[in-house]
């Protein structure tokens, strides 16, 4: 897959799949393309060459809104949640695209399963660390039934604590079914929960393999891990 910003092509010639239920990492250096990536992969860029699927069902060319859909949810880099409404009601927008009557059910449930947030139900979010942000946004997106997670940056500028407790969350997403992709700068963290892992550097992918083995890989540690 080709992509990129008029006639600035970042993307090329990128080839990856991500498998049910899988947490899959993309690390690399700023400016590799990751995500230009992931915005090609939500809609909000158009691949100039190449193909995107989701079970087997083209989706270049699909706009974002309706990419979520078929099942696509995106979690962007930095904090999304309305600083103004309650954890209660950012979590309810979650799932706009819904009609059914399983919502307020689904919103206890979400409550339940993540007690930072239920001690917090009623207060607003923007009282919310940056690390308990994250995990609003990411049990917000659960609401919408995805099929998959696309993360941008979830640890960006968390304490290591809240490092720990949003990779949590992801294992729980994944858990439930739910093929986590995540871009991280964070290469220890990211390689150290995924199962599979790509490096993408100048906008091709570089290396790719299991998580385990990327940490002992020769180059990621030399360039990424300090040695």
């Amino acid at each position: 897959m080709h992509s990129g910003y008029g006639t600035r092509e970042v993307i090329r010639g990128v080839s990856l799949s991500l498998g049910a239920g899988e947490i899959v990492a993309m690390i690399g250096p700023n400016g590799a393309g990751k995500s230009t990536l992931l915005r090609t992969i939500f809609g909000f860029l158009r691949p100039t060459r190449g193909t995107l699927h989701l079970g087997g069902e083209s989706i270049a060319g699909v706009r974002p809104h309706q990419m979520v859909r078929r099942g696509i949810a995106y979690v962007m880099q930095g904090h999304n949640v309305l600083p103004g409404l309650s954890v209660e009601d950012n979590l309810q927008l979650g799932a706009y695209v819904r009609s059914d009557r399983q919502v307020r059910t689904d919103v206890d449930r979400l409550l339940d399963q993540f007690p930072i947030l239920q001690a917090r139900r009623r207060h607003k979010a923007g009282v919310l660390s940056g690390g308990e942000r994250r995990i609003l946004e990411l049990a917000r997106v659960l609401l919408q039934r995805p099929k998959v997670v696309l993360l941008d940056e979830p640890t960006l500028g968390l304490a290591p604590r809240m490092i720990d407790q949003v990779y949590d969350v992801v294992h729980g997403v994944q858990g439930g079914g739910v093929t986590v992709f995540v871009v991280e700068q964070n290469v220890r963290t990211a390689l150290r929960h995924a199962h599979r892992a790509y490096v993408l550097e100048q906008g091709t992918v570089r290396f790719e393999g299991r998580g385990e083995e990327m940490l002992q890989h020769p180059e990621v540690k030399r360039v990424y891990l300090g040695g």
